[in-house]
């Protein structure tokens, strides 16, 4: 009888009803798409990162967790102590840049020069090229497979970068770092940084001994200063949990969110109570309870929540395949436990809303209710 009730309260006011159902769809679509759309390029950046094949990162002293906005302010020469400590078999200099133009992106400036190790590919050449090859001149790019892809990019094209022309000598296999790549000493020349790097990859003779070379390095004069840490270690810190500032976000977007769920469904039942006061004061003279009208309320929220969160999840997944189609470079990631959150943090923020109106419900009197006009 109460489910029956239910749907044709919400049917009897239809505008209202998909109003409702809308805006808690688009509270689970900003959780799902803009988390999703953080934790996938988190968890892009930290497998670009892992894929370069480093066993040790050294980066400037009191340098930030965030490598990829480190300032090139390392000499290169220190590759060459670096190489001298046990276990070491390359120390392979790396300048980095972030160009904001257009969208944010972390540009590598690396060495191809014959003999380089960048990547530390044991085949003896730094990438997997899909077309062309190394660097020909100073104003030569590389472009991963991915970059290329989004962008129609082929061998030969020009590309304007720092407010340069590059020609695009190759294209690269994706998952080394970053999408694009400069000599590393155009890079230095154009970031004004002649002989500096901004950190150092180091392969092992054995990944094992990784914590070994990163205490050695604390204990050798002259870079007992630098901050020094396994690839592990860093990638453990790549995580929502772990990265500064990162949880925050989620927790500012989340509770925007609920705020969004509590205010629209707080306004749609409090007006359905208000115009159904004479419906509750029937409900009431034929013996319903205060707990009763409550449960109500609250399920009639519930089945408005239940609606708005299926419509949301689907919103989701179709802007996750729209934003795929047009920016493949963007990556969305929607997990089982973040539906999981979303769909409990709409329910908490509906039901929350729907309080105090039940309760106000619940409480009027019969007989004011059916002499209410």
């Amino acid at each position: 009888m109460m489910n029956r009730m239910i749907v044709s309260n919400l049917v009897h006011r239809p505008l209202r009803s998909v109003i409702s159902i809308v805006a808690i769809a688009i509270e689970v679509t900003l959780i799902l798409l803009i988390v999703g759309l953080s934790v996938g390029m988190l968890n892009d950046s930290r497998k670009r990162t892992a894929g370069i094949g480093a066993d040790v990162m050294v980066q400037p002293p009191n340098a930030s967790a965030l490598s990829t906005f480190s300032t090139a302010s390392v000499p290169i020469k220190v590759a060459g102590a670096l190489e001298k400590l046990p276990h070491v078999i390359a120390a392979v200099p790396v300048v980095m840049s972030t160009n904001t133009s257009g969208s944010i992106e972390v540009i590598y400036g690396i060495d191809l020069t014959a003999g380089s190790p960048y990547n530390f590919d044991n085949t003896g050449r730094p990438f997997r090229y899909i077309a062309g090859g190394p660097f020909q001149g100073p104003n030569d790019m590389l472009v991963d497979d991915y970059f290329a892809s989004d962008k129609h990019v082929k061998v030969g094209d020009q590309l304007e970068l720092f407010n340069h022309k590059f020609r695009v000598s190759g294209i690269v296999e994706n998952g080394k770092g970053a999408r694009k790549f400069l000599p590393i000493s155009t890079l230095q020349n154009l970031m004004g940084v002649e002989g500096k790097a901004s950190m150092f990859y180091l392969r092992l003779d054995n990944p094992a001994n990784a914590d070994l070379v990163v205490q050695e390095i604390k204990n050798t004069p002259g870079l007992e200063t630098y901050t020094a840490r396994s690839l592990q270690a860093f990638l453990s810190m790549m995580t929502v949990e772990k990265l500064p500032g990162f949880s925050n976000f989620i927790k500012v977007v989340v509770g925007i969110a609920m705020i969004i769920g509590f205010i629209v469904i707080f306004q749609s039942m409090y007006t359905a109570v208000m115009e159904r006061t004479r419906e509750i004061g029937i409900l009431k003279s034929l013996g319903a309870n205060k707990v009763y009208i409550v449960r109500l309320i609250l399920r009639e929220t519930l089945t408005l929540a239940v609606c708005g969160i299926a419509l949301g999840i689907g919103f989701s997944y179709a802007a996750r395949l729209g934003i795929r189609a047009k920016f493949p470079l963007m990556t969305v990631q929607m997990t089982a436990p973040w539906i999981g959150y979303a769909t409990l943090i709409a329910v908490v923020g509906a039901m929350m809303g729907a309080i105090y109106p039940a309760v106000k419900a619940a409480q009027k009197d019969p007989i004011d209710a059916l002499a209410y006009e």
